[in-house]
């Protein structure tokens, strides 16, 4: 797509890095101001009319909600409120996989911070997209190809 690419863990705290490197999950009160500050790098890019992907592990629809609007989402306690003009048009991308595929994959993995043991903390906090969030929801048990095609065409259809 030739767009900007951000990686959500490249930004999160040293603390918030150090309390996942000793296998503790992360909570709301760790997880916002990364997400405000994830929000700050979307707003920057639509500010400049540069489309960007971002691989982020948005696991609640409140977390979602400040991807979108931002630290507002917070400061007002309308979480379901995603109008005005502070809100980004954000099309997310649900990965939808067992935690057997995912465990295999997260132990391929070499030199994060995250240990694959949080995993499960993972699952129990996710509350998958749903309606009238703007996402699509892909398999993990399809290819690579077949996943970033699906992905692709739900960009290029709108």
């Amino acid at each position: 797509l030739g767009w900007k690419f951000y990686d959500a863990d490249d930004y999160h705290s040293p603390e918030n890095k150090k309390k996942m490197s000793e296998g503790i999950p992360l909570n709301d009160e760790d997880r916002i101001p990364w997400l405000c500050a994830l929000h700050d790098i979307l707003r920057r890019e639509d500010s400049s009319m540069q489309d960007a992907v971002l691989a982020c592990s948005a696991l609640k629809k409140m977390y979602r909600c400040i991807l979108v609007s931002g630290a507002s989402a917070v400061e007002s306690n309308q979480i379901e409120q995603r109008g005005g003009n502070a809100a980004l048009k954000i099309l997310f991308v649900h990965l939808d996989g067992s935690i057997d595929i995912i465990a295999g994959r997260l132990e391929k993995r070499r030199g994060h911070f995250m240990p694959p043991e949080l995993l499960k903390s993972q699952f129990d906090t996710l509350e998958p997209p749903s309606a009238p969030e703007n996402f699509i929801t892909v398999s993990l048990e399809k290819s690579l190809p077949e996943i970033v095609l699906e992905i692709e065409r739900a960009i290029i259809s709108g």
